[in-house]
């Protein structure tokens, strides 16, 4: 996945251009954006090297941040610190423990800013896992949305959204990460800020990591005699694979 920073040129771009594009291109453009290892793997490398370094500053809340995002977990986060304390000393963790602590308040309540809602029974049968619903809107009086989210590894069928006219879905996603693939195509990590189109008549599936809860508004675009069409699930064989 493409990694997209500018903080090099916003605060350097003028003073240090050369810096700011090898901070913005290279760094993150080419060496976070490898395929060789993850995203949530970067960011544990990082975390463990500033604390290593005793850089507990502003980038270290960043690369925090960055890290929740990436998926690791309180849990994990909390463990790793512990574990780098041993090696990179202890005051060193304290004051990394007292930043995570700010970062990761919020973890463990999830649904995102909506909230978890109601377990998602009305369409278990479809699901894999489970998955909770918080309806925001009425579709009676306008476009119908609703906060979804899934636990790890929960995921919905393979499926195809159906209309004579218009119709198709977006998928605000809020929080935590997650997958989201059409068929005969490469899946697409999900994180919070991402949205993705699903057009009427394409057979496709989504939902949480393996390691993370995953939280996405689903919109219903209007459309003339709308429907779904629930397929076979995503076998773990395929899904065990990302």
């Amino acid at each position: 996945m493409k990694v997209k920073q500018t903080a090099g040129r916003d605060s350097l771009g003028e003073f240090a251009p050369k810096f700011a594009q090898l901070n913005d291109d290279v760094l993150f453009g080419e060496v976070w954006s490898s395929d060789a290892l993850s995203l949530k793997t970067r960011s544990m490398l990082t975390v463990t090297t500033l604390v290593s370094k005793g850089l507990i500053d502003s980038s270290f809340q960043y690369h925090l941040q960055t890290a929740k995002a990436n998926g690791v977990t309180k849990t994990e986060m909390a463990e790793l610190l512990t574990h780098v304390a041993f090696y990179a000393g202890w005051p060193n963790a304290w004051a990394a423990f007292r930043m995570a602590k700010e970062v990761y308040k919020d973890d463990g309540k999830f649904g995102g800013l909506f909230g978890l809602g109601e377990p998602n029974t009305a369409y278990a049968k479809y699901f894999i896992g489970n998955s909770y619903l918080k309806p925001l809107t009425d579709p009676k009086q306008t476009v119908f949305m609703a906060n979804v989210t899934f636990e790890p590894k929960c995921r919905n069928n393979w499926h195809i959204h159906k209309a004579e006219q218009g119709g198709g879905q977006i998928l605000l996603c809020t929080d935590g990460c997650g997958w989201y693939q059409e068929w005969g195509k490469p899946a697409q990590a999900l994180r919070a800020g991402d949205v993705v189109y699903i057009p009427t008549g394409v057979k496709h599936w989504h939902g949480a990591a393996a390691d993370s809860w995953f939280t996405h508004i689903a919109v219903e675009c209007p459309g003339v005699n709308t429907s779904n069409e629930w397929l076979e699930p995503v076998a773990d064989e395929h899904y065990n694979k990302l």
